[in-house]
């Protein structure tokens, strides 16, 4: 290869690792144009959210909505699989590299599995289930789990009888109908070349065997907290019953020991905390009282409640409303009970009382684990890992390793949740994407184009497709009754009973059913159509239907959920929701999408550090941007840091920032300046800048919110009354501009959550647990025999900051717990302040005499952000921050499409998160930019002027602005490029002027005659 050849950006991306993380960021790169190369070491994809009954903090099902994930990546015509792989090694550099991969045989033939399980079934060896979390049992020969994606069996060799005996057994191969067997199967050496790599390989949850102190291992009642999600799971080995390992019967006490291998370096734990755990915990309470028969008994012994995600401390309360016990302890024992089935705890309560307490059963909250072969994978690939072999990453360059154009997202970069994983993966989509912007589309595929069956003229002819989806479903609705019914409805030509119909089996299965039997509208029977229409609406694309010649009936939110107890009803009422969905589907007509052109450009509106980062973003992968600021300078909250919690200069990084900004050539800024009016859609919005009395309109087929928050000024305290009462952004400036002031202070105190965690802002501000420590080592530094108190309710240094937590308890500051209830008071004795406060252990107060007092206020929404969500019409929540379309899985996504966010307007984080949630936006609206064109959706309210009274109702009501008069005839007019299809303006209208696509009102009333007819 000449030099010419080997400098050649190539443009394909290696992802590794296919749980949430790196599925979202291979769907991120293939969407804006990139091939990518999905490497996972397992035989599916899914990860460990594959492996979860729910999510929190919405409780959603977790394989509901990982599912239509799955299936999207297995069939994106630009993400290749490939699964049982591993990297071996890597050469060349950012760009171009090229990268060795091995992957073991399967011993099945994928182009001739179908996946009828028959292996499994005449498999004779059962081994432990990994799925279940050994809870069960699988075969030699198995499918991962249910809705695995590539749904293709795999033999275990390193289990299976022919391979541990010398040539035995076979049963699979002699049974097997497809001949799909074969063990010959060899393993593979690939040699791939990729412009850049993104790095997300999971986790492994932290073994309790390493330490004896907890009993696991040895007792059967005691359960890690994985296991116990397969325990609640409706697809796990006791079908989401609630009951213990030893007896299966039904738990009445049920405790949780937090900080498991977390915030520990005894007995081969981990230093740092895992982030994750307490609100699993909680979410797992939650759910287990839903699932007990009884009032149970639930308990979570902690160090701290670590709920600082967005809505997390709104679900904290909810526990204790619902009657969940937290119990601030340090557990010192935990041993069998009286009855050999139970377990006893001692623990000593945050009184300092030694307590002794029996329960049923004990659920350990691990942590979160670097796995082993991912070190290994760091040495191969040369990057540099932290103490605890978490990637080495900057706080301004969160996804990037030390190894250029080698990235990082997930557990990996650090311990954290999925939304977090969510946007950290497309954070990495991102800056790989401005890397190989000029390979753009040089690899990428064209996704082949069906053809559309005409169905005009013909007689309808409805398939019906019934999920038990797991149990969830088919635990109290009786499906096999539910699908014989439906073969009794009339113009129904096939009905077929399916396991999990969003699987990609059944996906495959409804494309060959609507071809062989010449189907013309389909009915799923299955969850809700809001997570799932768009998956079974694809399929319909891919069997050459038109997809909106589909209706689903919820059965399971409308019907399982609801009536859990009442299987009778429940039965009765899912055949209704079918009667009902089958009459609509008769009266479906077929709908065109239309195409429009995408304005390739983007609005940025704020020039905080997470607008310039989402601005720098867009224009490095070559979209021209916007970026408007309504001060006089760049830079936002940055200019009022100092450091970050690693000790980074953020001045000097705001002002490299403000540098790329101002010089980048596709970046337009605005200072001084607001977006005063907007119209438009996805891909094409007008918006109107206001430049003093000048305005500027601009084009752009994208908008990134990113205008930041402020710190709320106290009203409590005596704050403003003092010179030494500061809020903490306050004393920040002050040491940093006249440090000598604070050399001679003898006693300083910062109270925590001011104004956070109370009824009038239930939520926790994140960042100020971190920052008064590191405000007080600052002061440490300044002057080490300062006495320093830190007033908290809970200390929130999550993930790694655990360290610098660590490091003041080392120097001498001390933490004193206060409750809401007792909040301190403060008083102002001359030149002196005290402070008095409740000691929890004591139970006495306590007064600190003290020089200065910090208030660690909480950060509020901005003002600004009512006139921007009416403009773009945005959806914010009750305090005030911006609501993204999906917790879990599109963090940075409004509802409105073709609008992102980013930064403290979506909620308070610290700076990492802030630019990590920016590059996340940009590479969402570069996808879309990249397209060129999109499709409009059909189901759109449309007009009758005839009938039209021109009252205005519907432009009144109409939430998308895309109602209006027209200026001629005073008649209403729907935009359809604007409306969603809510149909407000349907139900509002006086006159019957306005319908709706896809639910006129011949389809509506056929279902209500027969919802009427039951």
């Amino acid at each position: 290869m000449n030099s010419g050849q080997a400098q050649k950006t190539v443009g394909a991306v290696m992802v590794v690792g296919g749980g949430i993380a790196g599925m979202q960021s291979a769907l991120d790169l293939a969407s804006a144009g990139f091939y990518v190369y999905l490497v996972e070491a397992s035989p599916a994809i899914g990860g460990t959210m594959a492996q979860l009954d729910k999510t929190f903090p919405t409780n959603d099902c977790s394989m509901c909505i990982l599912s239509p994930k799955l299936v999207e990546v297995g069939r994106h015509t630009n993400i290749e699989l490939l699964t049982l792989s591993e990297v071996q090694s890597v050469s060349g550099e950012a760009g171009n590299f090229e990268v060795t991969v091995f992957q073991s045989p399967r011993y099945i033939d994928m182009d001739r599995c179908m996946g009828c399980g028959t292996c499994a079934e005449k498999c004779p060896k059962r081994i432990v289930d990994f799925y279940n979390a050994g809870l069960s049992k699988r075969k030699a020969a198995y499918l991962p789990y249910p809705q695995a994606v590539p749904l293709k069996y795999v033999i275990d060799s390193k289990r299976c009888i022919y391979f541990q005996k010398g040539g035995r057994c076979k049963a699979c191969q002699k049974f097997c109908p497809t001949g799909a067997v074969n063990f010959e199967d060899k393993a593979r050496v690939r040699k791939i070349r990729v412009g850049a790599m993104i790095l997300c390989p999971g986790f492994v949850p932290y073994s309790p065997l390493k330490c004896d102190t907890f009993f696991y291992g040895r007792h059967p009642n005691v359960v890690t907290s994985l296991e116990f999600e397969r325990i609640l799971s409706a697809s796990g080995p006791y079908q989401g019953h609630l009951v213990r390992p030893s007896d299966q019967k039904e738990p009445e006490r049920i405790a949780w020991l937090q900080c498991v291998g977390s915030r520990d370096s005894h007995h081969g734990a981990n230093g740092y905390c895992s982030t994750v755990c307490c609100t699993y915990a909680i979410k797992q309470t939650l759910i287990a009282k839903e699932h007990s028969t009884g009032a149970l008994d639930a308990a979570i012994f902690y160090i701290d409640i670590r709920t600082q995600g967005k809505d997390f401390e709104k679900c904290y309360v909810r526990a204790r409303e619902e009657g969940i016990r937290f119990v601030k302890s340090k557990i010192t024992s935990l041993m069998p009970g009286d009855d050999t089935a139970n377990l006893m705890i001692r623990y000593t309560d945050a009184m300092g009382r030694r307590v002794e307490e029996e329960f049923d059963m004990v659920v350990l909250s691990v942590g979160l684990s670097v796995r082993k072969d991912t070190v290994l994978l760091a040495e191969k690939l040369d990057i540099a890992l932290d103490p605890y072999y978490f990637a080495a990453t900057s706080n301004f360059r969160p996804v990037e390793t030390s190894r250029p154009g080698i990235y990082v997202c997930g557990v990996f970069q650090g311990p954290k949740d999925i939304p977090d994983s969510v946007m950290q993966a497309s954070a990495a989509a991102c800056v790989a994407g401005s890397r190989l912007a000029t390979a753009r589309g040089t690899l990428a595929r064209e996704k082949p184009s069906v053809s559309e069956r005409i169905v005009a003229g013909e007689p309808p002819r409805v398939g019906v497709f019934v999920c038990n989806c797991g149990v969830n479903i088919g635990g109290i609705v009786r499906v096999p009754e539910v699908a014989a019914y439906a073969k009794t409805l009339p113009y129904v030509a096939y009905v077929e009973e399916n396991l999990f119909t969003c699987s990609q089996d059944t996906q495959d299965k409804i494309g060959e059913v609507i071809r062989d039997h010449g189907l013309n509208r389909i009915v799923v029977a299955a969850c809700s159509p809001r997570t799932h229409e768009p998956l079974f609406r694809e399929t319909l694309t891919q069997a050459g239907l038109n997809k909106y010649l589909f209706e689903m009936a919820n059965i399971r939110n409308q019907c399982s959920w609801v009536h859990r107890n009442d299987p009778d009803a429940a039965t009765e009422k899912a055949k209704d929701l079918v009667r009902m969905a089958v009459a609509k589907a008769v009266r479906l007509e077929p709908l065109e999408e239309v195409k429009l052109d995408v304005t390739q450009a983007g609005l940025v509106i704020g020039g905080g550090l997470a607008g310039m980062a989402a601005a720098l973003g867009l224009a490095d992968q070559g979209f021209p941007v916007h970026l408007v600021e309504k001060e006089k300078a760049l830079g936002g909250h940055g200019n009022k840091l100092a450091k970050t919690w690693k000790g980074e200069d953020i001045g000097a990084f705001v002002a490299e920032m403000v540098q790329r900004v101002k010089s980048h050539p596709l970046i337009s800024v605005h200072l001084e300046s607001t977006v005063v009016e907007a119209e438009g859609f996805v891909g094409n919005f007008r918006s109107t800048i206001k430049i003093g009395k000048e305005t500027e309109v601009v084009e752009h087929g994208a908008v990134i919110i990113a205008i930041g928050a402020h710190q709320l000024k106290p009203n409590e305290y005596h704050f403003g009354r003092h010179p030494n009462i500061f809020a903490s952004l306050d004393l920040d400036r002050a040491i940093e501009t006249d440090p000598e002031r604070f050399k001679n202070v003898k006693g300083a105190v910062f109270i925590q959550c001011v104004g956070s965690r109370e009824p009038q802002r239930p939520y926790c501000s994140k960042v100020c647990c971190t920052h008064s420590i590191q405000s007080a080592l600052r002061l440490k530094d300044l002057n080490p025999d300062m006495d320093i108190y830190i007033l908290f309710r809970d200390i929130r240094t999550y993930g790694q900051r655990e360290e610098i937590y660590r490091e003041a308890r080392s120097k001498g500051i001390a933490f004193v717990r206060y409750s809401l209830e007792e909040k301190p008071q403060m008083d102002i004795l001359g030149d002196k302040l005290r402070v008095t406060v409740m000691d929890q252990m004591l139970e006495v107060p306590v007064q600190i005499d003290a020089d200065i007092i910090t208030l660690a206020s909480a950060i509020v929404p901005p003002a600004d952000g009512k006139p921007l969500s009416r403009l773009y019409k945005l959806a914010m929540n009750e305090e005030g921050f911006f609501q993204e379309a999906h917790a879990k899985l599109r963090p940075v996504d409004f509802a409105t499409d073709g609008v992102y966010m980013a930064g403290l307007a979506h909620g308070p984080k610290p700076v990492e998160e802030s630019i990590a949630q920016a590059q996340a936006a940009a590479a969402r609206a570069a996808a879309l930019l990249a397209s060129k064109t999109i499709c409009m959706s059909t189901v759109v309210a449309y007009s009758h002027p005839a009938y039209c009274s021109g009252c205005r109702t519907c432009v009144d009501i109409c939430p998308f602005g895309a109602a209006s008069l027209d200026a001629k005839t005073g008649k209403a007019q729907i935009n359809p490029a604007q409306c969603k299809g809510c149909g407000l303006c349907v139900a509002s209208c006086r006159s019957g002027a306005l319908n709706l696509k896809g639910f006129d009102q011949s389809q509506t009333f056929a279902m209500i005659n027969e919802a009427l007819a039951s």
